[in-house]
């Protein structure tokens, strides 16, 4: 007999928005917990493909044990009007790294959902404070941070803004509860913490390889064996999509000024021949088919 989600999880409908890599992780992670989920795109063909990997991934989740055991994955709809978000408990918002499109996305569903629901801007940079003027309840935005892919890694850094609410906190740490991922607080900062550590180091890996100094494998496995780095740091990039990854350097770059933030050539090139990593097949390394 399966397993329904009690405690926090009871009663939850959680609306994604962005059917991309983190959409669809974060999607996987919410219905492998037995809530229910709506997705919410701009057109079918990333939502058909969005149900693809989902279907896929929560295979794999459920394979690695990562899930809870018994339990059915919640319901999956999946739209194209926002509309359909309007009764969601909590709506987290992962399109693409761009303040203009997050504050659009976030400004229309603002006027959607009721007052008091938690808006959670999926963001590896961008500061909450920025993004809150464009919602109709700034108390209601809280930003967070899952790692891809979010079904496998239990930690997530949540960011609150300065008008952030302290029962918008609590909900949102309650959700994450409920899925059993731990919440560590940061303050509202340009890439927070792990953006601010991570993406510069990838960065210049990245830059140590397009100078000739090692290759792509040798920097991933000095990285691994010498500084116990888990994948590497160019392996990672693959994983985050280099077209993210450079998205989000320049956000840095252009509020720090920080010369470690300018995305090198090596990284531009990339995006430039479509090289994104496992999303598109290759990036720093080749990848079959999921």
């Amino acid at each position: 007999m399966s397993e329904e989600p009690t405690g926090p999880a009871a009663g939850q409908k959680v609306a994604v928005l962005g059917g991309g890599v983190m959409g669809t992780g974060i999607a996987v992670l919410v219905l492998g917990h037995g809530i229910p989920v709506v997705l919410v795109d701009v057109d079918e063909e990333t939502l058909a493909d969005a149900r693809a990997r989902i279907a896929h991934q929560l295979r794999h989740a459920q394979l690695m044990g990562v899930l809870p055991e018994g339990r059915a994955p919640g319901e999956l709809v999946t739209t194209l009007s926002l509309a359909e978000a309007a009764d969601a408990t909590a709506v987290i918002e992962a399109v693409t790294e761009s303040p203009e499109v997050k504050a659009k996305v976030l400004a229309e569903v603002s006027s959607a959902v009721r007052p008091g629901t938690p808006l959670i801007t999926n963001t590896s940079g961008i500061p909450v404070s920025e993004l809150a003027a464009s919602t109709a309840r700034p108390g209601d935005l809280l930003g967070t941070h899952f790692m891809n892919p979010p079904y496998l890694i239990t930690m997530v850094e949540v960011s609150r803004g300065p008008e952030t609410s302290d029962a918008t906190v609590g909900t949102v740490v309650a959700l994450l509860t409920s899925l059993r991922r731990r919440a560590v607080l940061v303050r509202d900062a340009p890439g927070f913490v792990t953006s601010r550590l991570l993406h510069p180091m990838i960065n210049s890996a990245a830059r140590i390889v397009g100078e000739g100094t090692a290759s792509v494998e040798a920097v991933d496995e000095l990285m691994e064996g010498c500084l116990g780095h888990p994948t590497g740091p160019l392996r990672t990039a693959d994983m985050i999509g280099i077209d993210n990854l450079v998205d989000s350097l320049a956000e840095l770059y252009e509020r720090t000024g920080a010369d470690e933030c300018k995305p090198c050539d090596l990284l531009l090139a990339k995006v430039r021949e479509g090289d994104l990593g496992r999303k598109s097949g290759r990036g720093f390394y080749a990848y079959g088919k999921e």
